[in-house]
């Protein structure tokens, strides 16, 4: 069967699509769970977050209704604490950390709490931070995502002129194009980008690539320092039979349409497969089956012990009424007049390797899955051409740096998914902060980056 869109009505897509983790609607119900907080000495949540947010302090202060005070708390950590608070996996860092888990009591909706703060400070558009003056330095960023906006608000904080350039025509990155529409609206992420750069010192052009319309070079002649914070992107292929076929897509190009087309212009199947079970497999299942895909799979070649994504995550998927094949490594992809009909898999057992860990193992049994359409979700692959074009060292395409974040060129330095090959946008934000804060050391000491490779 072809590929269809613009299967729903508009007021279906809303629904679909809609805040999954809907904010506090009212000041009391946020009021009883701050109150609940024991406000713990040494925080374990405070410890679990990437950004060490002051979870205690944020959390009193809006017991206290001090909310420009809790925002502040927050954005001093973690300038993307707005968005975190919506996409971060928190029942793997500070909600799972909770104190109440060991007692068998539900944890404090932290999230849902930082939302109550941060959300008001940009729907409001508070002032929160002052910049002091310039010190005469400029910097250039590579990637207005979280590493590079998170970058440039702590360097112009303390004086610093910053020009980022994005490839895109918008700010926000992973947040805006990468991230299903249903936890982070595209409105909500360009309300994002506009509060960190209301700050000022803060220029972005956008429609600019590294290595067609600048390059390193022209960047290294102009500015003082160069940061280089452009993530990965470019997806992993399975390299089997029939991956060209029609009907055949990725999980980034996937995503990227529906933040960027919007939801009826974006085609899906009636039966779709989804290869992986990462956030960005969760991503892609869940908005498949949300823009009207009769029946969506989830395959995956390890069990749910070894899966990427967290419980949390699945069970998202589950209750939108995806399947999952567990322990299936794809094999080929079948089709018809050029269009996928089928995808075969291995069914796969695991045995434990030399290091205990189990690894799979490709059995004679296949699996055969009817299918119209096949979303690869199996990772994303370092821009290896591009960092090898500027003569940056790498490791297998991921730029090598030290502890904090300079490379291999001197006045150069670099952080986020480009490093670390795809980790958590909070994650990204800390690196920014770590990122900011040698390059400042570097301009204040006349040019000498510590450490240097």
């Amino acid at each position: 069967m072809a590929v269809r869109n613009n299967r729903l009505t508009a007021e279906e897509y809303a629904q679909h699509f809609s805040d999954i983790h809907p904010p506090f609607e009212t000041r009391d119900a946020a009021m009883v769970d701050a109150n609940r907080c024991l406000f713990c000495y040494d925080a374990p949540c405070t410890k679990s977050c990437p950004t060490g947010i002051n979870v205690p302090k944020f959390i009193k202060q809006i017991t206290t209704d001090n909310i420009k005070g809790a925002a502040f708390t927050i954005f001093s950590s973690n300038i993307m604490g707005g968005g975190c608070a919506k996409v971060c996996p928190v029942e793997k860092l500070c909600e799972g950390a909770c104190v109440y888990n060991l007692m068998e009591e539900e944890a404090i909706p932290i999230a849902r709490l930082q939302r109550y703060a941060t959300e008001r400070a940009i729907a409001q558009k508070w002032q929160l931070f002052e910049r002091k003056p310039g010190i005469g330095k400029k910097v250039a960023i590579v990637g207005a995502g979280p590493a590079g906006l998170s970058c440039a608000h702590a360097l112009s904080r303390e004086g610093v002129d910053v020009t980022i350039f994005e490839k895109e025509e918008k700010g926000g990155g992973l947040m805006t194009y990468g991230i299903a529409a249903y936890k982070v609206t595209p409105e909500f992420c360009c309300d994002e980008v506009d509060f960190i750069t209301s700050l000022g010192g803060i220029d972005i052009q956008y429609g600019k690539v590294l290595g067609q319309d600048v390059t390193l070079t022209e960047l290294q002649q102009a500015y003082d320092a160069v940061y280089l914070a452009f993530g990965v992107g470019m997806a992993r292929q399975l390299y089997i039979p029939g991956e060209q076929l029609e009907g055949v897509v990725d999980a980034i190009n996937f995503i990227y349409d529906i933040r960027n087309s919007g939801y009826p212009a974006v085609p899906v199947g009636d039966q779709v497969a989804v290869i992986g079970m990462g956030m960005t497999a969760i991503d892609a299942a869940t908005q498949a089956k949300r823009l009207g895909a009769k029946e969506v799979t989830l395959v995956y070649r390890r069990t749910q012990q070894e899966m990427p994504c967290t419980e949390a995550e699945m069970n998202i998927a589950l209750l939108d009424g995806c399947k999952i094949v567990w322990l299936a490594a794809p094999a080929e992809i079948r089709g018809e007049e050029g269009r996928v009909t089928q995808l075969v898999c291995h069914a796969v057992k695991l045995e434990a390797d030399a290091g205990g860990r189990r690894q799979p193992v490709i059995t004679d049994e296949k699996i055969v899955l009817p299918v119209d359409m096949v979303i690869k979700a199996t990772g994303q692959m370092p821009f290896e051409q591009l960092i090898h074009d500027c003569q940056l060292q790498h490791n297998n395409g991921k730029i090598a740096v030290t502890d904090n974040g300079v490379t291999s060129i001197n006045g150069v330095f670099s952080g986020g998914d480009c490093v670390n090959g795809g980790k958590e946008v909070v994650d990204a934000v800390q690196a920014g902060k770590d990122g900011a804060k040698v390059i400042l050391a570097y301009l204040l000491e006349g040019g000498n980056a510590r450490n240097s490779l």
